[in-house]
């Protein structure tokens, strides 16, 4: 993407940002924690009770894997009801959920499923007003916020739809306003943070865009974009700061790790990713980043990957 294609603001950000990141060391630390039982890639991933949940991929597997950190170990849970792949996965109150994603080749899914650790049992919830796959997700003050991806059209979507849990409905909320697919969202602060992505799954039009929402006046703004435009990424929030992994291009994988400070609203470099690779996911626990799965190649490579940042 050139600069003639971005607002001049994002133009600026993005140089600055740039500046910043060539100047400054990268900060943080990488280690090993044991592979997953599986190599996969495009998966959905997320930290509920204290350990770290990998749901579905390309290969159309059911397993749940388990990682418990603290034990360094993995375990398998109850399979998930279908095969799945480019899904979103949250944690919320100690429940694991997952949302859309492809099935059945790349149909887009309105379905969305809660898991329940103690009992191990999948439970069927209220379908998701929009179909999508290589969508986003996070929690904002109890609700599921599902942002873009690729809708039944097979375009991106600009839809916003939020979860209420003790509910079990959606509710629509303020359109993104650049609609993208291969996304990271992330909440830091109560506000929720759109990073990167794609055109209509197209990643030789990757993009560097990152927009937020304010959820108290149900309204986006745009903020400084990352300083490598990438998609296939992973995000995770850590001190208040929302740590993006990952990516794919026509060129290759990216083992870049970049951190955006909300209250600054700047981009810092992170310690390169030991494995570069995309379609991965990371969750936090602990004071750690754990950043799983993926392929190291870009389209259809997978890994059992499993490295840890201490930012």
């Amino acid at each position: 993407m050139g600069f003639a294609s971005l607002n001049p603001s994002y133009a600026l950000a993005l140089l600055l940002g740039g500046a910043l990141l060539a100047g400054a060391a990268a900060q943080g630390t990488w280690t090993r924690g044991a592979p997953m039982p599986s190599e996969r890639t495009e998966v959905a991933v997320a930290e509920a009770g204290g350990k770290i949940y990998v749901v579905g991929g390309f290969g159309g597997q059911r397993e749940l894997e388990i990682y418990d950190p603290a034990a360094d170990r993995w375990s398998l849970g109850t399979a998930f009801p279908h095969a799945v792949h480019h899904a979103a996965a949250v944690g919320l109150n100690g429940k694991l959920y997952v949302i859309g994603g492809y099935v059945q080749g790349w149909m887009p899914s309105d379905a969305a499923f809660e898991y329940d650790p103690a009992s191990g049992a999948w439970r069927t919830l209220a379908v998701m007003p929009t179909p999508r796959g290589a969508l986003a997700a996070a929690v904002i003050a109890g609700k599921i916020h599902a942002v873009s991806g690729v809708g039944p059209t097979g375009r991106n979507t600009s839809a916003h739809e939020a979860y209420d849990p003790a509910a079990n409905s959606w509710a629509v909320r303020a359109a993104i306003p650049t609609p993208r697919d291969h996304l990271a969202v992330a909440a830091v602060d109560g506000q929720l943070y759109a990073a990167g992505g794609r055109r209509n799954g197209n990643y030789g039009q990757n993009l560097a865009i990152n927009e937020a929402y304010d959820p108290a006046a149900d309204r986006w703004q745009a903020r400084a974009p990352m300083p490598t435009a990438r998609s296939g990424i992973a995000a995770a929030v850590l001190g208040g700061r929302m740590f993006v992994f990952g990516g794919e291009a026509p060129s290759g994988t990216f083992g870049e790790a970049e951190a955006y400070d909300a209250k600054s609203d700047a981009w810092s470099a992170q310690a390169r990713m030991p494995t570069a690779r995309h379609g991965l996911g990371a969750a936090v626990v602990g004071g750690r980043i754990y950043v799983i799965s993926g392929g190291p190649r870009p389209g259809d490579t997978s890994s059992s990957a499993n490295e840890i940042l201490v930012p």
